[in-house]
C-alpha cells in the first residue's frame, strides 16, 4: 500500500521568506516563531520549524523544539502536526501561543503525551505602539541593558522570576546551561536591568525580536520593592529604548489572574489584541 506524503514537514532555508510571511499576518502572535526563523536562517537550518503546505503554498508553521508554538494552524492541519509531534514528548517543556490554536493542538497531543504539569488557559496578548512618554509617563533613567560581565548578577533575579512564574526552578544541578542562555540574551542587548548597590532590582528580557516587533518576557521587580509603583517607570524606560530602535511595536502576554501586572501594562498604553494559552509539561 502506497503511503501519502504528509503535507507537514520540516522547512528548509528556501522557505525562510514564506515562513516569515505566515508569521507577519499577525505579528504579535507570530513574533516568537519569526525570531526563531531568523536565528535559524543565520545558523543555516530551519529544521526545527514544521510547515503545512496546500497546493505548494505554505499555510501555517509550528516551532518544534523545547517549546511547541503554532502559528496560523487550522482545525484541518492540527491533527497532521500532532501526528508529526507525537513522539517528541520528552523534548518539549511547553506548548504555547494563540489560545484557539494551542487548545486545538493539545486535544490531539494530550492523549499521547499524558497529563500536563499546568495549563494557563487565559493569557491576554497585549501590544503597545506609543512611547510611554507620549502618554505622560516618565521613564526611570536608571534602566539600561545589562553588561556581559553582569551575568552572575542577573542570575539570581532570573532564577527567582522563573521559579515564581513557572512553579519549579529553571535548572537542577549545574547552572551552566541556564547561565549560557542568560549570557546570550545579555550579549545581544536583550536584557534590561536596574542595579542598586550591586543587586538587580528590576529585570526584563526581549525574548523575541523580529520584523519590527519585540516580545517581552520575565518582567520582574524584587519582592521588597513591590507595591511602590516602580514597575511603571522602569518598564516605560524599556519601551522607550525599544521603540526608538528596532521595535516600534512591543508585545507581551500575561496571566489573566495577575491583576497588578495587567494594571501596570494598561497604564503604559498596552491594549489587548488576543489571548494566549500555555500548557506546561
Amino acid at each position: 500500500m502506497l503511503r501519502t506524503r504528509s503535507p507537514v514537514r520540516p522547512l528548509s532555508l528556501d522557505d525562510r521568506d514564506a515562513a516569515l510571511e505566515v508569521c507577519a499576518r499577525d505579528l504579535a502572535r507570530g513574533v516568537f516563531v519569526a525570531a526563531r526563523i531568523l536565528e535559524g536562517a543565520r545558523t543555516g537550518s530551519l529544521s526545527a520549524v514544521l510547515g503545512h503546505r496546500d497546493e505548494g503554498a505554505l499555510t501555517s508553521v509550528v516551532w518544534a523544539s523545547a517549546n511547541v508554538v503554532p502559528v496560523g494552524t487550522t482545525e484541518e492541519d492540527r491533527p497532521l502536526y500532532a501526528e508529526r509531534l507525537r513522539r517528541w514528548r520528552g523534548r518539549c517543556a511547553s506548548v504555547f501561543g494563540d489560545r484557539e490554536e494551542v487548545v486545538g493542538l493539545w486535544q490531539h497531543l494530550g492523549p499521547a503525551w499524558g497529563p500536563s504539569r499546568a495549563v494557563r488557559s487565559h493569557q491576554p496578548l497585549l501590544v503597545a505602539d506609543r512611547p510611554p512618554s507620549a502618554l505622560g509617563v516618565d521613564p526611570d533613567p536608571r534602566v539600561r541593558p545589562a553588561r556581559p560581565d553582569e551575568v552572575d548578577l542577573v542570575l539570581p533575579a532570573a532564577e527567582h522570576m522563573f521559579t515564581a512564574e513557572i512553579g519549579y526552578p529553571p535548572y537542577t544541578g549545574s547552572s551552566r546551561g541556564y547561565r549560557a542562555s542568560l549570557a546570550s540574551l545579555i550579549a545581544r542587548g536583550h536584557t534590561f536591568v536596574v542595579v542598586e548597590d550591586g543587586e538587580v532590582v528590576f529585570k526584563t528580557d526581549v525574548g523575541s525580536l523580529a520584523l519590527g516587533c519585540a516580545q517581552l518576557q520575565g518582567v520582574w521587580v524584587t519582592p521588597r520593592l513591590r507595591g511602590q509603583g516602580l514597575a511603571v517607570p522602569m518598564l516605560a524606560a524599556v519601551l522607550e529604548q525599544l521603540m526608538v530602535g528596532q521595535a516600534p511595536v512591543v508585545s507581551l502576554y500575561v496571566n489573566d489572574f495577575n491583576r497588578a501586572a495587567r494594571a501596570t501594562y494598561t497604564s503604559l498604553g498596552f491594549r489587548s489584541v488576543g489571548e494566549f494559552s500555555t500548557v506546561l509539561l
